[in-house]
Protein backbone atom coordinates (compact mmCIF):
# COMPACT_ATOMS: atom_id res chain seq x y z
CA UNK A 1 0.00 0.00 0.00
CA UNK A 2 1.16 3.53 -0.71
CA UNK A 3 2.11 5.62 2.28
CA UNK A 4 0.43 9.00 2.55
CA UNK A 5 2.23 10.12 5.70
CA UNK A 6 4.84 8.69 8.08
CA UNK A 7 5.58 10.03 11.56
CA UNK A 8 8.40 8.94 13.89
CA UNK A 9 7.93 9.73 17.60
CA UNK A 10 10.65 10.30 20.23
CA UNK A 11 9.65 7.13 22.10
CA UNK A 12 10.54 5.06 19.02
CA UNK A 13 6.97 4.57 17.82
CA UNK A 14 6.39 4.98 14.06
CA UNK A 15 2.99 5.73 12.56
CA UNK A 16 2.18 5.28 8.89
CA UNK A 17 -1.03 6.51 7.30
CA UNK A 18 -1.78 4.73 4.03
CA UNK A 19 -3.63 6.26 1.09
CA UNK A 20 -6.45 3.73 1.55
CA UNK A 21 -7.10 5.20 5.03
CA UNK A 22 -5.45 2.47 7.12
CA UNK A 23 -3.20 3.47 10.03
CA UNK A 24 -0.18 1.37 10.97
CA UNK A 25 1.63 1.94 14.25
CA UNK A 26 4.94 0.17 14.93
CA UNK A 27 6.22 0.02 18.52
CA UNK A 28 9.90 -0.39 19.50
CA UNK A 29 9.26 -3.78 21.16
CA UNK A 30 8.09 -5.33 17.86
CA UNK A 31 4.36 -4.99 18.48
CA UNK A 32 2.38 -3.33 15.73
CA UNK A 33 -1.19 -2.14 15.30
CA UNK A 34 -3.31 -1.77 12.20
CA UNK A 35 -6.48 0.33 12.23
CA UNK A 36 -8.62 -0.37 9.17
CA UNK A 37 -9.85 2.37 6.89
CA UNK A 38 -13.28 2.04 8.56
CA UNK A 39 -11.65 3.13 11.85
CA UNK A 40 -13.41 0.24 13.63
CA UNK A 41 -11.40 -2.83 12.63
CA UNK A 42 -8.22 -3.04 14.72
CA UNK A 43 -5.53 -5.72 14.61
CA UNK A 44 -2.68 -5.75 17.11
CA UNK A 45 0.16 -8.17 16.50
CA UNK A 46 2.24 -8.53 19.64
CA UNK A 47 5.99 -9.17 19.78
CA UNK A 48 5.33 -12.70 21.15
CA UNK A 49 3.15 -13.69 18.18
CA UNK A 50 -0.21 -13.15 19.89
CA UNK A 51 -2.79 -11.40 17.71
CA UNK A 52 -5.79 -9.39 18.92
CA UNK A 53 -8.49 -8.35 16.46
CA UNK A 54 -11.35 -6.01 17.28
CA UNK A 55 -14.14 -6.17 14.73
CA UNK A 56 -16.63 -3.39 13.84
CA UNK A 57 -19.36 -5.15 15.90
CA UNK A 58 -17.00 -5.12 18.94
CA UNK A 59 -16.26 -8.87 18.67
CA UNK A 60 -12.76 -9.46 20.04
CA UNK A 61 -10.69 -12.35 18.68
CA UNK A 62 -7.49 -13.08 20.59
CA UNK A 63 -5.03 -15.70 19.34
CA UNK A 64 -2.51 -16.99 21.88
CA UNK A 65 0.48 -18.04 19.78
CA UNK A 66 2.27 -20.23 22.36
CA UNK A 67 -0.86 -22.19 23.27
CA UNK A 68 -2.24 -22.10 19.69
CA UNK A 69 -5.60 -21.13 21.22
CA UNK A 70 -8.17 -18.66 19.94
CA UNK A 71 -10.46 -16.83 22.40
CA UNK A 72 -13.37 -14.99 20.79
CA UNK A 73 -15.59 -12.67 22.84
CA UNK A 74 -18.80 -11.57 21.14
CA UNK A 75 -20.64 -8.35 21.91
CA UNK A 76 -23.52 -10.33 23.48
CA UNK A 77 -21.08 -11.79 26.06
CA UNK A 78 -20.63 -15.25 24.52
CA UNK A 79 -17.01 -16.43 24.75
CA UNK A 80 -15.65 -19.22 22.54
CA UNK A 81 -12.28 -20.86 23.12
CA UNK A 82 -10.78 -23.03 20.38
CA UNK A 83 -7.81 -25.16 21.41
CA UNK A 84 -5.17 -26.66 19.13
CA UNK A 85 -6.35 -30.22 19.91
CA UNK A 86 -9.79 -29.43 18.46
CA UNK A 87 -11.57 -28.85 21.78
CA UNK A 88 -14.07 -25.99 21.71
CA UNK A 89 -15.55 -24.35 24.80
CA UNK A 90 -18.50 -21.98 24.76
CA UNK A 91 -19.04 -19.84 27.87
CA UNK A 92 -22.48 -18.24 27.79
CA UNK A 93 -23.34 -14.95 29.52
CA UNK A 94 -25.77 -16.78 31.86
CA UNK A 95 -22.90 -18.96 33.17
CA UNK A 96 -23.70 -22.13 31.19
CA UNK A 97 -20.70 -23.83 29.56
CA UNK A 98 -20.63 -26.19 26.59
CA UNK A 99 -17.47 -28.15 25.83
CA UNK A 100 -17.02 -30.11 22.61
CA UNK A 101 -14.10 -32.52 22.95
CA UNK A 102 -11.93 -33.69 20.03
CA UNK A 103 -13.86 -37.02 19.92
CA UNK A 104 -17.07 -34.94 19.50
CA UNK A 105 -18.36 -35.70 23.02
CA UNK A 106 -20.36 -32.67 24.17
CA UNK A 107 -20.49 -31.72 27.85
CA UNK A 108 -22.92 -29.09 29.14
CA UNK A 109 -22.30 -27.54 32.56
CA UNK A 110 -25.41 -25.76 33.83
CA UNK A 111 -25.48 -22.89 36.32
CA UNK A 112 -27.52 -24.94 38.82
CA UNK A 113 -24.69 -27.51 39.08
CA UNK A 114 -26.18 -30.14 36.77
CA UNK A 115 -24.09 -31.68 33.99
CA UNK A 116 -24.99 -33.44 30.77
CA UNK A 117 -22.61 -35.36 28.50
CA UNK A 118 -23.61 -36.54 25.03
CA UNK A 119 -21.24 -39.14 23.58
CA UNK A 120 -20.68 -39.82 19.87
CA UNK A 121 -22.45 -43.21 20.15
CA UNK A 122 -25.61 -41.48 21.39
CA UNK A 123 -25.20 -42.30 25.09
CA UNK A 124 -26.33 -39.44 27.34
CA UNK A 125 -25.14 -39.05 30.95
CA UNK A 126 -26.87 -36.56 33.24
CA UNK A 127 -25.46 -35.75 36.68
CA UNK A 128 -27.66 -33.97 39.21
CA UNK A 129 -26.42 -31.62 41.93
CA UNK A 130 -26.81 -34.35 44.55
CA UNK A 131 -24.43 -36.57 42.55
CA UNK A 132 -27.09 -38.96 41.25
CA UNK A 133 -26.52 -39.96 37.67
CA UNK A 134 -28.81 -41.06 34.82
CA UNK A 135 -27.30 -42.84 31.82
CA UNK A 136 -29.36 -43.33 28.67
CA UNK A 137 -27.77 -45.86 26.31
CA UNK A 138 -28.35 -45.92 22.56
CA UNK A 139 -29.76 -49.48 22.85
CA UNK A 140 -32.72 -48.22 24.91
CA UNK A 141 -31.33 -49.26 28.29
CA UNK A 142 -31.21 -46.73 31.10
CA UNK A 143 -29.25 -46.63 34.34
CA UNK A 144 -29.81 -44.62 37.49
CA UNK A 145 -26.95 -44.30 40.01
CA UNK A 146 -27.68 -42.87 43.45
CA UNK A 147 -25.88 -43.07 46.79
CA UNK A 148 -28.27 -45.93 47.74
CA UNK A 149 -28.38 -48.10 44.60
CA UNK A 150 -27.66 -48.61 40.91
CA UNK A 151 -30.64 -49.50 38.76
CA UNK A 152 -30.71 -50.63 35.13
CA UNK A 153 -33.95 -50.50 33.15
CA UNK A 154 -34.17 -52.64 30.02
CA UNK A 155 -36.34 -51.91 26.97
CA UNK A 156 -38.47 -55.03 27.70
CA UNK A 157 -39.46 -53.55 31.08
CA UNK A 158 -37.07 -55.61 33.23
CA UNK A 159 -35.53 -53.59 36.07
CA UNK A 160 -32.40 -54.75 37.94
CA UNK A 161 -31.35 -52.90 41.10
CA UNK A 162 -28.09 -53.42 42.97
CA UNK A 163 -28.10 -51.88 46.45
CA UNK A 164 -25.02 -50.57 48.23
CA UNK A 165 -25.07 -53.55 50.62
CA UNK A 166 -24.63 -55.82 47.57
CA UNK A 167 -28.18 -57.15 47.48
CA UNK A 168 -29.65 -57.47 43.97
CA UNK A 169 -33.30 -57.26 42.99
CA UNK A 170 -34.58 -58.07 39.51
CA UNK A 171 -38.19 -57.29 38.55
CA UNK A 172 -39.33 -58.87 35.32
CA UNK A 173 -42.14 -57.58 33.12
CA UNK A 174 -44.09 -60.79 33.88
CA UNK A 175 -44.29 -59.72 37.54
CA UNK A 176 -41.60 -62.16 38.71
CA UNK A 177 -39.22 -60.78 41.35
CA UNK A 178 -35.85 -62.35 42.16
CA UNK A 179 -33.68 -61.16 45.06
CA UNK A 180 -30.08 -62.24 45.64
CA UNK A 181 -27.88 -61.52 48.64
CA UNK A 182 -24.49 -59.82 48.38
CA UNK A 183 -22.85 -63.19 47.59
CA UNK A 184 -25.23 -63.94 44.69
CA UNK A 185 -27.36 -66.48 46.57
CA UNK A 186 -31.06 -66.36 45.68
CA UNK A 187 -33.03 -65.43 48.80
CA UNK A 188 -36.40 -64.92 47.05
CA UNK A 189 -37.83 -65.82 43.65
CA UNK A 190 -41.50 -65.45 42.79
CA UNK A 191 -41.53 -67.63 39.68
CA UNK A 192 -44.98 -67.24 38.18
Amino acid sequence: EEIQRETAYPDGKVEKVLKNGCHLVFFPNGTWKKVGSDGKTVTITFFNGDVKQIMPDQTVIYYYADAKTTHTTYSDGLEVLQFSNGQIEKHYPDGKKEITFPDQTIKNLFTDGQEESIFPDGTIVRVQRDGSKTIEFNNGQRELHTSQFKRREYPDGTVKTVYMNGQQETKYVSGRIRIKDKDGNIIMDTKL
